[in-house]
């Protein structure tokens, strides 16, 4: 049984149908890519999957559970976590206030307090920060806390949207970086990102999504010397 297995799934914007039936599946302990161009549904996707969006059919299952009608922080509460598209920080609270947001379904201090630790750790320019709010950080920086704050609901599989997003190019390198070592650390990743190159490097499989369709799938190096997403999304 597939950790995630999204069947079909179907999500509209009033008349305009935004994913057409989409289907896939995503293993215990994979990074996942997910690329396509603007529009292609890769973020409807992604909050679909989190209960942001309700999908007007097909199915969600999770660890063998359907979350089609899932509410939100429950699926949170069930593992997964979302670092959204923009960053999305609380700008006028403090790195360490935004860090224990992340962590509001968790109810043991002792569990809560070396999570912050962790994140501490890996993001050492949080903790130089930790009193800082969060709107005053650098793009850079705010996409480390927003990763931050969704690993300290202790996720099982984290869907990320479009992390390198506006970003310097030393950047882009270091976020890629913490997500491999995010996964070698255990946890599940779903990778939306229009840097396909990189995704594509990091990930175990991949899917391509065109205007609400996946069109293309397999392993991420085969995808990396496709002819085709080469034109497509590597510039090549």
């Amino acid at each position: 049984m597939s950790m995630l297995e999204v069947k079909d799934l179907q999500v509209y914007y009033g008349v305009i149908q935004a994913l057409k039936g989409i289907s896939f599946h995503v293993e215990q302990g994979e990074v996942i890519a997910l690329i396509g161009a603007n529009g292609a549904g890769k973020t409807t996707t992604l909050q679909t999957l989190t209960g942001i969006i309700p999908a007007k059919a097909g199915s969600i299952i999770y660890e063998g559970k359907n979350l089609t009608k899932t509410p939100a922080h429950k699926i949170v509460e069930m593992g997964m976590a979302h670092v959204p598209e923009g960053r999305r920080v609380f700008a006028d609270m403090s790195v360490y206030e935004n860090l224990l947001m992340g962590a509001y379904t968790r109810k043991d201090k002792n569990e809560i307090a070396q999570s912050l630790e962790m994140v501490y750790k890996r993001f050492p320019r949080l903790k130089e920060r930790t009193g800082q709010r969060a709107g005053t950080l650098s793009g850079g920086e705010q996409q480390m806390l927003a990763m931050g704050r969704a690993l300290m609901s202790k996720p099982k599989i984290i869907l990320m949207d479009e992390p390198s997003m506006g970003l310097s190019p030393i950047f882009v390198n270091e976020i890629f970086d913490i997500i491999k070592e995010v996964s070698e650390s255990g946890t599940t990743v779903l990778l939306v990102e229009q840097n396909a190159k990189k995704a594509l490097s990091i990930a175990d499989r991949a899917y391509v999504l065109e205007t609400g369709s996946i069109t293309l799938e397999g392993k991420a190096d085969d995808l990396l010397h496709d002819e085709s997403v080469q034109k497509a999304y590597l510039g090549e």
